[in-house]
């Protein structure tokens, strides 16, 4: 599939995920939220002004602010998801899901929202408002982006206790949490890379089966054993989790006698890797 229409598919999935919780599961509990869908929460409660058009108003105000800080592909991602969403929670505006149990509310919304960010992030774009700051503190701070926005978050919490009660703004701190853990494992759980270390006496064999069979190119180190005082070639390789097994096999095609260490990876910067597509 064309990464840019997986893009676009992933954005419009995350939009209406996140959209649906929030109507479905926070409104419906009279809890507040994060971001500008937060700020936007506090007027629909005080003045009844649609959520769909104050995030949108808002939003189109950030977007022209953070257009500086994110990529071209990153602007127009986020402004699909701006609209998308803007329009999602007024088609669900009447959806409810009355549990009689404010935790279940804010255990669910959390996870809509925090899921729905996460998969428009792990595209490429973000949900605007605090999420184009948050980003920002991730490129020019290199603070963990759910944790960032966690932060900015917590301010406009404080901010909706002008029109919710404290008991509610601390159930509201849960779901925020809950989201942030559930964000952290879309953006960096479900994107998982793989380093290989190999050490092999047929080095060039065992980097050319890796390069034209697995697709991914690697770096020789200069080593040298610590007891043999042997001069040798150490592979490097940063693979996805679903090309290790093919790797490993080859690999042991290649050499039965190679040395291989698999490591796990948090972040890749790099050509060829979605993080550094952000």
């Amino acid at each position: 599939m064309n990464k840019t229409l997986r893009d676009i598919i992933l954005v419009i999935i995350g939009s209406f995920i996140f959209s649906a919780g929030v109507n479905t599961f926070i409104i419906t509990a009279d809890l507040g939220e994060g971001g500008v869908t937060g700020l936007a929460i506090v007027l629909y409660y005080a003045y009844h002004i649609s959520p769909g058009l104050t995030n949108f108003v808002l939003n189109a105000l950030l977007i022209a602010v953070g257009y500086k800080f994110l990529s071209r592909r990153s602007m127009l991602l986020t402004i699909l998801a701006t609209v998308l969403i803007s329009v999602f929670l007024g088609l669900t505006e009447s959806w409810q899901v009355d549990s009689n149990n404010i935790l279940v509310n804010a255990i669910f919304g959390g996870t809509c929202v925090g899921l729905g960010i996460g998969v428009i992030v792990l595209a490429g774009g973000t949900t605007a408002g605090t999420t184009i700051l948050a980003r920002i503190a991730n490129k020019y701070l290199d603070v963990s982006t759910p944790y960032a926005l966690l932060f900015f978050d917590l301010i406009v919490v404080l901010i909706s206790l002008t029109v919710i009660p404290l008991p509610s703004a601390l159930v509201t701190v849960i779901s925020l949490y809950i989201g942030t853990k559930v964000m952290e494992f879309v953006i960096e759980g479900l994107n998982t890379k793989k380093a290989m270390t190999i050490i092999s006496q047929k080095p060039d064999e065992v980097a050319k089966v890796i390069d034209e069979k697995v697709g991914r190119g690697l770096t020789i180190l200069n080593g040298r054993g610590y007891f043999t005082k042997e001069d040798k070639d150490i592979l490097y390789v940063v693979i996805t989790k679903t090309q290790v097994t093919k790797a490993k096999r080859l690999i042991k095609q290649t050499d039965e006698d190679a040395f291989l260490v698999v490591h796990d990876v948090r972040d890749v910067y790099g050509n060829g890797f979605l993080i550094d597509e952000h």
